[in-house]
């Protein structure tokens, strides 16, 4: 089962478990790059609940997902309309002020996601910026019916410099907000388009 089939299936349990997490102290300093009104491309938007919050901020929002199931929930929560698209088929050329990622790469096998980045890249605007975040560590394979990607700070660096796209302006590392997941770190990055 690829992760969009495990997210049509298991829809309404990963909303219920997502949807009411605060992620407000982390996206601080993403919003700090950007003004009201700014065009934000919410990537894997999930449960919405990250579209509605920067929607609700003033923000001009478009949520994104590749799971049927997660963008009718999403629409339902945000009242928002939900784009079912997968990352590799984004099309979107110097649309976005910024990009909002969040724990949205963590399914993309690690030589994939160059291209995702490019993809990326093209859909923002000059200056335009980018925040994502992936799971800290070195594996990569499977968890139950999931594949994953984990890298440390300095693998996701310089695969974003690489892409010779953007210019990282931090890399932090974060725990993560679920209280179920206490193992569980997050590298976050803030970058800007070249």
């Amino acid at each position: 089962m690829d992760s969009i089939d495990y997210y049509n299936k298991y829809a309404v349990k990963f909303f219920e478990g997502t949807v009411d997490l605060d992620m407000s102290q982390i996206m601080e300093v993403f919003l700090k790059e950007l003004e009201e009104g700014d065009t934000i491309l919410d990537m894997g938007c999930g449960s919405g609940r990250d579209s509605l919050y920067l929607y609700e901020l003033g923000y001009d929002v478009t949520a994104l997902d590749a799971s049927a199931e997660m963008c009718r929930l999403a629409e339902v929560h945000t009242g928002l309309e939900v784009l079912q698209m997968r990352y590799e088929d984004m099309e979107f050329d110097d649309v976005f002020d910024g990009i909002w990622a969040c724990a949205s790469f963590v399914h993309i096998p690690k030589g994939e996601l160059p291209a995702i980045l490019k993809k990326t890249a093209a859909a923002l605007k000059e200056h335009g910026v980018l925040y994502f975040s992936v799971r800290q560590g070195n594996f990569e394979g499977f968890r139950g019916e999931r594949y994953f990607s984990d890298y440390t700070e300095t693998e996701i660096k310089d695969l974003l410099e690489d892409t010779g796209k953007f210019t990282v302006e931090e890399v932090w590392v974060t725990d993560d907000v679920r209280l179920n997941h206490p193992d569980v770190r997050w590298v976050n990055v803030l970058a800007k388009k070249r």
